[in-house]
């Protein structure tokens, strides 16, 4: 299955009514991680600007300590701050990477934005060294647009 076909999917996931939110979203994770192979933990943290955290939102994998990560610790926390995407072909060959499992062999994170902010990031662990490319990249951030529409006032 191709990142074209899925879009329509994860539009319609989304889209759901009568659908919280946080529901919407732990949905929109499994079917991440249904569909594409390498994404074996796939979830959201969500920015706290006043205290220059990220919390854990919905997400599907491996249970995880990291529940409130500090701005700059971290893959998550350089993208709280960077507002750029962050791929990591090796943990291991990463100096400020938070351990979450030694299974995680690589690891992409895309920046959520909401009317030009920062509100979050969409965060993918794989079992797999190297297995992101800019397709992923671009397909990830189809997503995070997507998704910013559900925070769209």
């Amino acid at each position: 299955m191709t990142f074209e076909n899925l879009k329509p999917q994860v539009i319609a996931i989304l889209s759901e009514v009568n659908t919280e939110r946080d529901v919407k979203l732990k949905n929109l994770c499994q079917f991440l991680s249904d569909n594409v192979s390498y994404y074996n933990w796939v979830g959201f943290y969500f920015a706290n600007h006043e205290n220059k955290t990220i919390h854990l939102g919905p997400y599907v994998g491996a249970e995880t300590d990291h529940t409130v990560i500090p701005f700059g610790k971290g893959i998550c926390g350089q993208v709280a701050e960077s507002n750029a995407n962050f791929v990591v072909p090796d943990v291991s060959a990463q100096d400020n990477y938070i351990a979450c499992s030694f299974t995680v062999k690589s690891e992409i994170v895309v920046p959520l934005f909401v009317n030009g902010v920062n509100i979050g990031q969409i965060d993918i662990d794989s079992h797999v060294i190297d297995p992101f490319t800019e397709a992923d990249e671009r397909f990830l951030e189809f997503v995070n647009e997507e998704v910013a529409k559900l925070f769209l006032k």
